[in-house]
């Protein structure tokens, strides 16, 4: 989860300078905005003050009850989504996931077309469902479907303001839309759907291929190892151990797990292997 709050948080501070900043225009001879949402409009002074405060914390809990707070006091105010969206990222910054998807539903719920919280959302049902869950198929239906609007979204529904280097929103773009692929190659691997799941995690690792997700890079060889496609699995469990190697944001376990598939994949390349003919000595 660390991860992707990481990638996700490349424009917030221009996000909030921007609500902050209402309408007012790039200065003369600024290039053109990209293409985007409107940013959210602050429309009163009071409506300001009480944001800036609000937006000026960092607890993530704090966070919360301030965007209530400022929720209950201007229940039509623009800006209450970014609010809501600043102590989402903290949360998933901590690793809380319960929190990070009631904040991230708070997001959908003012905006449905928001990639972000979509993602956020997918992401915290697809790792925390398990087959034991009696409403397993439905929250796997319901991460899929938001993941794959985040898709969709990802282009139109995210608020870029004047002025946001092109390289920057490419990146964040680029970091939902693989995020995306893999919550949904997650949950196709888990309901083993392997060659849907390849798929998938295949066009998350191409979305964003300047920093793949050794996570998803793991998981890609295991699809490939349950489809029997063993040489190929090979090469990207090799690749799995090589980001995961030397790696502090990857813990023990995903190490492990990546040599020990390397290890079980040569073990069955080499007996797949026909050993070569013996050499016969020449006749005199």
């Amino acid at each position: 989860m660390k991860r992707i709050a990481v990638i996700l948080t490349v424009l917030t501070l221009s996000l909030f300078v921007a609500a902050q900043a209402g309408q007012q225009s790039p200065p003369a001879g600024a290039p053109p905005a990209p293409q985007g949402k409107r940013p959210p409009q602050l429309k009163t002074k009071p409506e300001q003050e009480a944001y800036n405060a609000a937006a000026a914390l960092t607890d993530p809990a704090a966070q919360e009850k301030a965007a209530d707070d400022f929720a209950t006091k201007f229940p039509d105010s623009e800006v209450r989504v970014l609010l809501y969206k600043s102590a989402m990222r903290n949360y998933q910054n901590t690793n809380n996931a319960e929190r990070t998807e009631a904040m991230g539903r708070k997001v959908i719920g003012l905006d449905g077309d928001d990639p972000e919280a979509l993602v956020a959302v997918s992401e915290v049902i697809a790792e925390r469902t398990h087959d034991t869950d009696l409403d397993k198929d439905q929250r796997f239906d319901e991460a899929v479907k938001m993941s794959q609007r985040a898709t969709q979204t990802v282009d139109t529904d995210i608020t870029v303001p004047a002025g946001a280097p092109q390289d920057r929103v490419d990146a964040y773009k680029a970091g939902l839309r693989s995020q995306a692929y893999s919550i949904i190659g997650t949950v196709q691997f888990k309901q083993e759907h392997y060659k849907d799941a390849q798929d998938s995690l295949q066009k998350s690792i191409d979305a964003y291929p300047q920093d793949p997700d050794p996570i998803v890079v793991l998981r890609l060889a295991l699809a490939l190892d349950k489809q029997e496609k063993y040489p190929d699995a090979q090469k990207v469990a090799e690749r799995a151990v090589e980001l995961t190697t030397n790696n502090p944001r990857v813990g023990d376990q995903v190490k492990n797990m990546a040599k020990q598939e390397l290890t079980r994949l040569q073990q069955l390349n080499r007996v797949a292997t026909p050993a070569p003919p013996a050499t016969q000595p020449p006749k005199n």
